[in-house]
């Protein structure tokens, strides 16, 4: 095999707390984390030429060192002593710092691509030890589907797959910083938490409605009162008929959930003629059987 083709899905938080700060000055976090069908292309394809090259097509991002698909193939590369060289090629769709992990699932699928390329015979689990070295979303980001995810956000738990939704994913025309996000965030002073344990049992019973009902986002607290239009995305959506929607991890990204095809199309087409996103996709879940096909 010379070359392969991956999907790196996005996720969504249905569900995100910021629990303390640690005294490494991360933040332990309980998140519920779902994958959707907004994803970036990835090709890797062996080169003569022994060294790492990465492409893009976007302006925005670090084609060289600083990106995550990089730093993933040189760390299969050093550690197993692969001498020959790698072209990694991403097509992006997934919002850059939009709090989506496009990052990480770029990172994801490299490491799993290499993996099968060089046939290093990592397992799943190997793959997301090497992960988590490289950015805390990175093992959620090669596990997909729905997961309970603790810690700095690395420590996991599958949990069942959601009821069938359709989702608007919106991108305001801004970018938001995690670190800026991170920084101001203060967990002693929240007021309201996520109720995980709801959500987990809203997946359990399949029940969309209940799960709507409960989706929060304790980083809205420190995003929204910079970005109000991140507000407007999300009132718009509901306005339109919503079950739920809320910004997804340190945002700027709103996702929003509904029970009928028909009527997300139709906020949709509305929304995209309102002009308070630079990026709008309708998808679906992707659920952990269908996430590396």
């Amino acid at each position: 095999m010379d070359k392969i083709q991956l999907k790196a899905y996005g996720k969504i938080n249905l569900g995100l707390d910021v629990l303390r700060k640690r005294s490494d000055g991360y933040h332990d976090l309980e998140m519920i984390m779902q994958s959707v069908g907004v994803y970036d292309d990835v090709f890797i394809e062996k080169i003569e030429e022994n060294k790492i090259v990465v492409k893009t097509d976007s302006l925005v991002l670090e084609n060289e060192k600083g990106n995550l698909a990089y730093m993933a193939a040189k760390l299969l590369q050093d550690e197993f002593e692969i001498h020959q060289g790698v072209q990694i090629t991403l097509y992006k769709r997934i919002p850059i710092a939009g709090g989506m992990a496009g990052g990480s699932a770029d990172c994801a699928a490299t490491l799993k691509g290499i993996n099968e390329l060089f046939s290093l015979g990592l397992s799943q689990e190997e793959l997301m030890e090497r992960g988590v070295k490289l950015g805390a979303d990175v093992p959620y980001c090669i596990l997909g589907g729905t997961a309970l995810a603790e810690g700095i956000g690395e420590k996991l738990t599958p949990l069942p797959n959601p009821p069938k939704a359709s989702v608007i994913i919106a991108k305001p025309p801004i970018s938001v910083s995690t670190a800026f996000v991170y920084g101001r965030i203060r967990p002693e002073q929240l007021g309201k938490h996520p109720d995980t344990k709801g959500i987990m049992e809203a997946l359990e019973q399949k029940s969309l409605k209940q799960l709507a009902s409960l989706l929060f986002n304790v980083m809205e607290t420190v995003t929204i009162p910079e970005y109000p239009i991140i507000e407007e995305v999300k009132q718009f959506l509901l306005a339109e008929g919503a079950l739920g929607a809320i910004m997804s991890g340190s945002g700027p990204t709103v996702f929003a959930l509904f029970d009928s095809e028909e009527k997300a199309r139709q906020a949709y087409e509305r929304l995209e003629s309102a002009n308070l996103t630079e990026q709008l996709y309708l998808t679906e879940f992707v659920d952990r059987e269908s996430y590396w096909k």
